[in-house]
């Protein structure tokens, strides 16, 4: 929806270089505008919408350089469009208004869509590339990494849940995913954790499987545990088992749990379980903290 044009001062208008989709200002074209702003030339209102987080501010969606200008010449109170962009993404909308004798550079448009789907990675190409005017594959070359990034991010997720035991269905709400997608993703379980298993196979440590494929330190542990009884888990974890009645650990281990005011040593969780539950009982942790328990 389109508000009037109204006046506001240019002290309140802001250049968000968050939706801007050049790479800088051209200051040669400023000063040919500002020469036409004295010469009494009137230009379109600048189109603008409100700052998020910056009341009485507005961000300019349309007419930098104008902008520019404009304080340039010392103008105190400009012209300008007020914008709803109901949802629509204002980095693409600015994209699409920056035309006129100096269109958008190929490296300006290729930072666009990079900049367009990190902000949404749910944008289709064909998306992002009708706003731009480029083709679906020009759009595809340029986010290729990215969407490769996401697409391994969103399963690594899907993996750690569903490593954790929680339901299909609740990996979905989660994730604001459908539960087919959530099912189609698990079947690559295997494939996804094939060459972090054959690198532990090889002899690399945890910690150089994690940092080699970009996951975290517990994931990986929780394959190089896989298969194994309890007290190889404790030999490979470096723990060793206290068969003694008083149980005394310095610090809590890094690799179970996040960071949590009130966190617990794994330690202390590991030796409860092997010597207070057997296989495959029921474990009920009413106080979830930072989830020593579940790692």
């Amino acid at each position: 929806m389109v508000k009037a044009t109204t006046r506001i001062s240019i002290s309140d208008i802001i250049l968000d270089e968050a939706i801007y989709p050049r790479d800088r200002i051209d200051q040669k074209r400023v000063g040919i505008f500002t020469a036409n702003i004295r010469d009494g030339f009137i230009f379109d209102p600048i189109e603008v919408e409100p700052a998020p987080d910056k009341p009485g501010k507005y961000r300019i969606l349309d007419g930098a350089h104008r902008w520019s200008a404009y304080k340039a010449a010392g103008i105190t109170e400009v012209a300008v469009i007020i914008k709803d962009l109901a949802g629509f993404d204002p980095l693409l909308y600015a994209a699409q208004k920056a035309i006129g004798p100096r269109q958008l550079t190929e490296e300006e448009t290729k930072k666009t869509a990079r900049r367009a789907f990190q902000n949404n990675p749910s944008l289709t190409s064909s998306e992002i590339g009708k706003v731009i005017g480029r083709s679906r594959q020009a759009v595809d070359s340029y986010i290729a990494d990215l969407r490769a990034a996401t697409q391994m991010g969103m399963e690594l997720k899907i993996f750690r849940m569903n490593r954790l035991g929680i339901p299909q269905d609740r990996i979905a709400g989660r994730l604001g995913l459908v539960r087919e997608t959530i099912r189609n993703h698990l079947a690559k379980m295997p494939t996804l954790a094939f060459q972090p298993n054959t690198d532990l196979s090889r002899g690399f440590t945890v910690s150089q499987v994690a940092e080699k494929h970009g996951w975290t330190e517990p994931m990986v542990w929780s394959l190089a545990l896989e298969g194994k009884d309890d007290l190889q888990r404790f030999k490979e974890l470096d723990w060793g088992l206290r068969t003694w009645d008083t149980w005394d650990w310095n610090d809590c281990d890094r690799r179970f749990g996040d960071e949590w005011p009130g966190r617990i040593p794994g330690q202390m969780i590991a030796h409860i379980l092997y010597y207070f539950s057997q296989q495959n009982d029921l474990v009920f942790d009413p106080m979830g903290g930072g989830g020593v328990t579940s790692e």
